[in-house]
């Protein structure tokens, strides 16, 4: 049975590299589904403001991940 495990965390891996990274990217997204629409802005400036805080954390995510190599 411990294969199965070790193979069940193998394939989230593959998914999931980073769980901060996929932490911030489910609370943003679970953030821009109830604010925006209540915001009344258009479809392209939510598109647009969903897209924002996804690539800003994965800049963060990236520039963490740099130094965290260059100490090493």
């Amino acid at each position: 049975m411990r294969w199965v495990a070790a193979a069940g965390r193998e394939l989230i891996g593959l998914f999931i590299d980073d769980g901060s990274l996929a932490l911030v990217a489910l609370a943003w997204l679970a953030l821009c589904a109830v604010v925006l629409p209540r915001l009344g802005l258009t479809p392209t400036t939510q598109a647009l403001l969903l897209f924002a805080g996804l690539a800003l954390g994965l800049v963060e995510n990236a520039r963490r991940a740099a130094r965290q190599k260059r100490r090493s």
